[in-house]
């Protein structure tokens, strides 16, 4: 790559060529070096790249450029055949169907596999791949395993429904499996009830009627709301029990002391959370800055429980920790990334109790900029345990008795310092989108009280900024000192997707230009723009789809929604696992004693670890966002019949997704109960159109809808449309004017929302062609396959 060239500007086709030529992390430096190219024409090389990724000649991810549609060199995997050779072949997986076919990858599999890498057809596994010319197998690329994540499925997770005869039936829980009955045989039951929550393993299938299964474990009755999370937890394999030498370890463990620590027992950091949080591992400070050099300006200390003293490399902790790589939160209880006796005592910062810390001492300019930072192994003592709600009220003029002493003193210096860290917070523009989150509230019971949408409020801003402010200064540490770390990135929307708005914000007659780079700015202002009007809650939910999702990296290419160049999370080790590997790269990158990073992490291993912990994450969103569903599809299941005002969510081939306002629950409105007419998909404008009326139902439309169908197990709602489609524009009906024979209507489904499943036909619903058994419940099955939208990563707290 050193070698001397030429000093004329390249060639196009030259560019493509080197950059397919290295399928590892290359980018202008390494193409400028190359070529020999300086100054004004590497402003030229990046024009250059630009209208190459735009033109799909090469893939542009943050700072890297690449082979298009090319995988990393480490990728997970569903291993899911053998070529006629018998290698395994495996298919990532995540993969953008924009990108054209899902590629193949051969795995070269040793005589002698390493423990752990002994992989078959079925497992999940971890793979370091490199790319070779399409075979015979139409494989492009080869690997060797990692690690295997999980083991072939021969287990399936349902409801037990008895036979009056004996015996019963498995009815799964998994939307994939859904019409896929499993024969329980009397003998097989294992004692379960109707109604139970079992896992079952398979005695054998068969090519005509039902497979036989046989209970392993009964799981816990569904009567109670309490269990729901349970189908979550199974489903997805989230572990909930610690190693035996784990909890070991963990009751062994000593508090910390001031043994190689600075004593901060006397600085009165405070908490502030959720009201019900059991873990406080995080804990806030701000004064003036004494510097007459910064006069005005304030010094912030964020101290993050030190967990890295108590999960070692390498012990049974840290195993266990990696196995989970985070915390998962339901409504009635949370599956912990580490034992109670680490997670809820010895790192939880609880008022007057000496814990250890590692903290970040950050001074602010009157501008609102970091000017410098520094870190310390300290012992602290929290002077006080607030939450949200109750720290606003004392700074809004009603404090009680545990904030009205701390007003002055702390909460006010607090308030006016994140005022000027918003100054550079608003100057730094990073996207800001309008989401509303819905929390659901239990009874003591266990079942559904109230679906809320939290205030937001001043006291979580000043938390989140802190908190990004100390991620910022933890990854730019490491970055100096030149050490490994995982970054937490969040890349640009890709060419496909901003396309795709562009084209949807000409419908409503909004422009959207960007000059340069893409900014989080850009996004920003169309958002503006429909700040308060009607089209506000539409605009922001397609601004969010198009963004990528957040991720985590041991290669750094930014957090394009923080608009941040370096970024990692440092701030919550208790609950993430890349926190724990950032606080273990401190230590050693400072020499703050036990508990560092061992030499023998590196880039590559990082790299193995980001890729798992991101899979991780994706899981325990899946698997939190589903037992919303069923929850919420319990608490409406004995209101069919009933009437509800919501919002279009989600618009696909299959039908409408709506999202009530009440509870924030999405149920599916399929197509072919729309009325007497055909509709066609309108992908530009997220919207389907009668091909006669040319009525529109469009995303974000406010509607009525009567709920006719519930399925709290799947968590899926089936709902009728009651309100009239405003009508399309002359032109766009003509566009849509096609034949009524149900064959020329689109069937694939597109992206949409949470909540489908299958479904029988309703017969409340009159429909133009009668339906075929189970064809509602395909539809729905395929609209469940493609999830529309990002997430473009913005930190709940830190």
């Amino acid at each position: 790559m050193n070698k001397k060239r030429d000093s004329s500007f390249p060639t196009r086709d030259a560019i493509v060529a080197f950059v397919r030529a290295y399928p590892g992390k290359i980018g202008t430096r390494e193409i400028a070096r190359e070529f020999g190219l300086k100054n004004a024409a590497r402003v030229e090389l990046k024009r250059m790249l630009r209208e190459l990724a735009d033109e799909g000649a090469i893939a542009k991810k943050g700072r890297s450029v690449r082979e298009p549609a090319a995988l990393p060199p480490t990728v997970l995997v569903d291993i899911t055949s053998r070529d006629a050779d018998g290698e395994l072949i495996a298919t990532p997986v995540e993969w953008d169907e924009a990108d054209g076919t899902v590629p193949k990858i051969r795995i070269h599999t040793p005589r002698r596999p390493l423990p752990g890498t002994a992989a078959g057809v079925g497992d999940r596994a971890l793979l370091r791949i490199e790319k070779i010319e399409n075979d015979g197998e139409l494989a492009s690329y080869q690997g060797r395993v990692v690690r295997v994540l999980e083991g072939a499925r021969t287990r399936l997770l349902g409801i037990y429904r008895a036979l009056p005869n004996g015996g019963g039936r498995l009815i799964p829980v998994d939307k994939k499996q859904a019409g896929r009955e499993l024969n329980i045989a009397a003998s097989d039951a294992n004692g379960a009830e109707d109604g139970d929550l079992v896992s079952v393993d398979l005695i054998r299938t068969r090519g005509y009627g039902l497979g036989s299964g046989k209970v392993k474990e009964r799981l816990g009755s569904l009567s109670s709301e309490k269990a729901v999370s349970l189908i979550a937890i199974h489903s997805h394999d989230i572990p909930q029990a610690f190693s035996r030498d784990a909890l070991k370890e963990a009751e062994a463990a000593q508090p910390a002391t001031l043994q190689g620590r600075e004593d901060w027992r006397d600085v009165p950091l405070v908490t502030i959370d959720p009201p019900d949080a059991k873990d406080h591992d995080d804990a806030v400070y701000a004064e003036l800055d004494p510097d007459p050099h910064n006069a005005g300006g304030y010094i912030v200390t964020v101290a993050i429980a030190d967990v890295a003293f108590y999960v070692r490399p390498g012990s049974a902790l840290d195993r266990d920790a990696l196995i989970r790589g985070n915390s998962v939160y339901f409504p009635d209880r949370v599956v912990p990334m580490l034992p109670e006796r680490i997670s809820n005592d010895l790192c939880s910062l609880v008022p007057g109790e000496p814990r250890g810390a590692l903290a970040v001492r950050m001074v602010i300019g009157v501008d609102g900029r970091k000017k410098s930072h520094t870190f310390h192994r300290i012992l602290m003592r929290s002077a006080a345990k607030l939450n949200y709600a109750q720290a606003q009220a004392a700074i809004d003029g009603h404090p009680d008795d545990t904030t009205g002493p701390l007003l002055e003193p702390i909460l006010k210096l607090l308030y006016a310092a994140y005022a000027q860290v918003k100054l550079a917070r608003d100057e730094r523009d990073p996207l800001d989108l309008d989401i509303p989150e819905r929390k659901i509230l239990l009874k003591k019971d266990g079942t559904v009280d109230r679906v809320i949408v939290p205030e937001r409020l001043d006291a979580h801003k000043l938390i989140e900024e802190f908190m990004i402010l100390a991620n910022v200064a933890a990854a730019e540490t490491l970055e100096k000192k030149a050490l490994p770390l995982i970054y937490r990135v969040h890349d640009e929307p890709s060419v496909e997707k901003v396309h795709n708005l562009q084209e949807f914000l000409k419908t409503l007659d909004m422009p959207f230009a960007k000059a340069g780079a893409l900014r989080p700015s850009v996004f920003n202002r169309v958002l503006s723009q429909v700040k308060g009007q009607d089209s506000e809650p539409l605009v922001n939910e397609v601004v969010l789809r198009s963004q990528a999702q957040a991720e985590y990296a041991a290669e750094n290419y930014g957090h394009f929604g923080l608009n941040l160049r370096r970024y990692a999370h440092f701030t919550s080790p208790i609950r993430r696992y890349a926190d724990l590997i950032v606080h273990r790269a401190l230590i050693r990158a400072l020499g703050l004693g036990e508990g560092a990073l061992p030499e023998t992490e590196t880039v590559e291993t990082l790299s193995e670890i980001s890729a798992q912990i991101s899979a991780t994450e994706r899981r325990a969103m899946k698997a939190e966002r589903e037992t919303s569903d069923r929850l919420i599809a319990h608490f409406l299941a004995d209101k069919i019949g009933a009437t509800f005002r919501g919002r279009i969510s989600g618009v696909t081939r299959a039908g409408l997704f709506v999202r009530l306002t009440e509870t924030g629950a999405d149920g599916l409105i399929p197509i072919r109960t729309l009325g007497t007419e055909y509709f066609n998909y309108d992908e530009a404008r997220h919207a389907l159109v009668g091909t006669r009326s040319g009525a529109m139902h469009r995303l974000g439309d406010v509607v009525d809808v009567r709920l006719v169908e519930a399925a709290p197990v799947a968590g899926a709602l089936r709902f009728e449309m009651l309100s009239e489609g405003n009508t399309a524009p002359r032109n766009r009906r003509r566009e849509h004017a096609r034949s009524n024979d149900a064959a020329d209507r689109p069937r694939h489904p597109g992206a949409k929302p949470s909540g489908a499943t299958k479904f029988k036909s309703s017969k409340k619903v009159k429909a133009p062609k009668k339906a075929k058994p189970g064809r509602n419940a395909r539809q729905a099955a395929k609209a469940d396959k493609a999830r529309a939208g990002g997430n473009p990563g913005k930190p709940k707290k830190g």
